[in-house]
């Protein structure tokens, strides 16, 4: 479960009477707790875990504290903090999760590069989702000003993948 997905449920649990919610599998457990109408409490724990930790929410009076297990290191990489871009750019963002390719084929060159002009509906990628190839097509005339992903990279719905800036 990643970041966005767990702020839709978190929002989908304040629109309703439902005041706890546990979600269990085998890698990982999630209790959803409201104490207010106006503030969740969130504990998620791991399967694969080290020494029990205190949560970190406000206990509310006469309630036991739970305790949960620290998680369990993420697969997913940890993004440095990004320097403030200029907002004259335009990002080209991945309209699906799978795994980014910046050419046809491993031995072919790449559909774009820094520095190149593109055009409206030209392709600039291929994000391959459950063995399908995906052309992903500019939706914006411009130059490429950053590319924002590694070649053969997995990709998450909504992610940054190239930055350009637009003609005028």
């Amino acid at each position: 479960m990643n970041f966005n997905e767990l702020r839709e449920l978190v929002a989908a649990l304040n629109q309703t009477d439902i005041a706890e919610l546990i979600l269990k599998n085998a890698e990982f457990e999630l209790t959803l707790r409201k104490p207010s109408a106006l503030q969740p409490d969130v504990v998620v724990s791991s399967a694969a875990s080290a020494p029990a930790v205190p949560a970190a929410a406000p206990i509310p009076n006469g309630v036991v504290p739970q305790t949960a297990p620290a998680p369990a290191p993420s697969s997913e990489p940890v993004l440095p903090s990004t320097p403030a871009v200029d907002p004259s750019l335009v990002e080209i963002t991945a309209p699906m999760v799978g795994t980014f390719y910046r050419s046809p084929a491993p031995d072919e060159s790449a559909f774009v590069e820094v520095g190149d002009r593109i055009q409206s509906g030209q392709t600039v990628c291929i994000i391959e989702a459950m063995k399908l190839m995906n052309e992903l097509e500019a939706e914006v005339s411009g130059e490429i000003v950053d590319i924002l992903v590694e070649n053969a990279e997995p990709i998450e719905f909504g992610q940054p993948l190239m930055r350009v800036r637009p003609l005028k």
